[in-house]
């Protein structure tokens, strides 16, 4: 089920009311959630052991160097944190550099944009190296015209920062402006600061989904559904 909200009063049409785009990446544009959910126990199977069923919950709430000390104390005891922490971004990058790919119909829903003449942007978490690759082995960076990342702004999505660099680059006001994102707390934040939001669906993404579709002006499962916006 989606939410087309605010369409039928011809609000949220893309190229007519809506002339930029940012977009979030991961979850969004790549389906990229399952490393992060699942990384503890992929890097543990990489070492030939067998992790415990939960270690995703258990690793979760904790930073790369607790979680780092948790395989260590558990599976690792041979290794020092520090080299877990290595193998662990070597992990990452390799996802991202080779493994990753686009969320279905992302390709089709960028190039309809830019038929439309909308701008397109990304603000992302990741590191600009991991997500330039990523989106670049999947046909989807040509249409982006700048990507903008938390690191390097100094501010986390918290923050609007990240939404208004990328919106001024763009040149549109912010209710022109529509910001893509499958997080409640980002999208939140996009919201507050008067942006146009659209939550997107992710299986391994958001776990309070009612409260994204409760909160965003447009809630879909996929791009599909999106498509009905032109």
């Amino acid at each position: 089920m989606s939410k087309i909200g605010n369409d039928q009063d011809g609000k949220m049409r893309f190229g007519t009311e809506i002339k930029g785009v940012i977009f979030d990446i991961d979850g969004v544009l790549l389906d990229s959630m399952e490393i992060w959910t699942d990384l503890g126990a992929r890097y543990v199977r990489s070492q030939g052991k067998e992790p415990e069923e939960n270690l995703g919950a258990i690793l979760f709430s904790m930073s790369m160097e607790e979680g780092a000390g948790y395989i260590r104390d558990h599976f690792l005891q041979e290794k020092t944190r520090e080299e877990i922490i290595d193998s662990i971004q070597a992990l990452i990058r390799d996802f991202y550099f080779y493994e990753v790919k686009a969320k279905p119909g992302a390709e089709k829903f960028m190039d309809a944009l830019k038929n439309v003449g909308v701008r397109m942007t990304a603000a992302t978490s990741s590191p600009r190296e991991h997500v330039e690759r990523a989106l670049e082995r999947n046909g989807l960076l040509r249409f982006i015209s700048r990507i903008y990342t938390n690191s390097e702004v100094g501010s986390s999505k918290h923050s609007p920062e990240i939404y208004d660099i990328a919106a001024g680059s763009m040149g549109f006001d912010k209710s022109r402006i529509c910001v893509l994102e499958d997080s409640l707390y980002a999208l939140e934040t996009a919201a507050r600061a008067g942006y146009r939001t659209v939550g997107i669906y992710d299986e391994k993404g958001e776990p309070d989904q009612k409260g994204l579709e409760k909160k965003a002006d447009v809630y879909v499962r996929d791009f599909a559904a999106l498509m009905q916006m032109f």
